[in-house]
């Protein structure tokens, strides 16, 4: 059994964030592949929402190490403030003090093949250079996302940190994986100095034993009754930038003032928003309070119940993200309900949508054409002809076939390190 060392800030007990769902399934999966996992993570203290909803996924054999780390925001703020210096490249970042020792100790004592480290905490790449560069080992770098964009990260000094941490993450890795075509594109663009090869895409997906768990629970947990109002279903973060609200709340102010949408017949459910205080103030400000609702976090498998008893579902990503595609999409797919995609014609989330065949796509930045896409899409849902894709297509983006092709990385990875190992030791045999 070959053993891969991972690096991941997002796992269980934390709850919140999709990216844990990659990492979780990946450890879960790989030991059927002939990879037995090393997971290197933070204490638990790091995390700022907690549960043991996930908890029983991890295989008892599995061997982890949670490091050392604080939340500069929660454990080294003074009233509230912190200086800025003190969450470079993130709030996490004294998670390196504890995870760089942590996982040499891994090293020496279990001897991985490879270490692999993801995103989106800047830090996890920032342990698996420096574990890198004190080992020789080869290193995987999930990027998943493009660390940089236009508009992100905002500030100058945090996007010079950031941009040094991608820079020598590409450059020093033996591998980077992004989630989407375009994330790859990006920076085969920025880095064209790279070797052809280095840049591979290993995409999201969902978990089918999940799934087949919440199915039974889906009735109970449905979000629409057969003579009740037709719920559509956000499923995550609202983010203020990368998923503004505000056009599609201006157009369902337009569609409850001409009738089209009552009480009785539409409610739009924002689950898991974490911005609930803004949205609020602005749900208030378009008069929309009685067909919009902020919902609180359920636990994963009851998320995906609810999906499954969705009248429809939502998906929101700006054009500033058009590289990248919501984790949470998968999901959609796989539950097998009507949706709904307000984002950029031009991005990788309506191109996926394209290519299994949801044309139920409109803009996120302008408010007429919500009003057009919503009604065009509603009339489909109420007539049963809103498009799904088929079920021979979403089955390839089942976390299965991704762990094959993650496996199939790793076996390459390390063979090709044990070809140079070889090939050094015969020359220094052959050294007077």
């Amino acid at each position: 059994m070959k053993r891969v060392l991972m690096v991941a800030f997002h796992y269980p007990p934390q709850r919140g964030s999709s990216g844990i769902q990659r990492t979780l399934k990946f450890s879960s999966y790989l030991p059927d592949l002939g990879w037995e996992p090393l997971v290197l993570t933070a204490h638990r203290r790091a995390h700022a929402d907690t549960g043991l909803d996930q908890i029983g996924e991890l295989a008892p054999d599995l061997v982890i190490r949670r490091a050392f780390a604080l939340d500069t925001a929660r454990h080294l703020a003074w009233r509230g403030k912190y200086l800025g210096w003190m969450a470079l490249p993130d709030r996490w970042v004294s998670w390196i003090l504890g995870a760089v020792p942590a996982g040499l100790a891994l090293i020496r004592s279990h001897r991985p093949q490879v270490i692999w480290s993801t995103y989106p905490i800047a830090s996890a790449h920032l342990i698996g250079l420096s574990l890198r560069r004190l080992t020789g080992l080869p290193w995987v770098a999930d990027l998943r996302d493009p660390m940089l964009d236009d508009s992100y990260p905002s500030g100058r000094l945090r996007r010079a940190v950031i941009g040094w941490i991608e820079a020598q993450t590409l450059r020093q890795c033996t591998r980077a994986v992004c989630t989407t075509p375009g994330a790859v594109r990006a920076y085969e663009n920025r880095y064209p100095e790279l070797p052809q090869g280095r840049i591979c895409l290993i995409e999201n997906g969902y978990d089918e034993e999940a799934f087949a768990a919440a199915e039974a629970n889906a009735n109970a947990n449905a979000t629409s009754k057969p003579h009740g109002p037709l719920k559509l279903l956000h499923s995550g973060i609202v983010y203020p930038s990368e998923r503004d609200p505000r056009p599609l709340f201006a157009a369902l102010a337009v569609l409850r003032a001409r009738g089209r949408l009552t009480p009785a017949s539409f409610r739009l459910v924002l689950r898991a928003s974490v911005h609930e205080d803004w949205l609020a103030g602005l749900i208030a400000e378009y008069g929309i309070e009685d067909i919009v609702e902020i919902a609180p976090p359920l636990p994963y498998r009851a998320a995906l119940a609810e999906m499954l008893g969705a009248g429809a579902l939502l998906v929101l990503q700006a054009a500033n993200c058009n590289a990248q595609v919501p984790a949470k999409l998968y999901e959609y797919l796989r539950a097998r309900r009507p949706v709904l995609a307000l984002t950029d014609d031009k991005g990788d989330t309506a191109l996926l949508l394209r290519q299994v065949g949801i044309d139920t796509i409109g803009p996120i930045d302008d408010a007429d054409g919500i009003v057009a896409a919503l009604t065009r899409f509603l009339d489909m849902v109420v007539d049963g002809k809103a498009p799904l894709a088929p079920e021979a297509t979403v089955q390839k983006q089942e976390r299965r076939v991704r762990t094959l092709q993650l496996a199939a990385l790793l076996d390459t990875v390390a063979e090709e390190a044990a070809v140079g190992t070889a090939k050094q030791a015969r020359k220094s045999s052959k050294a007077p």
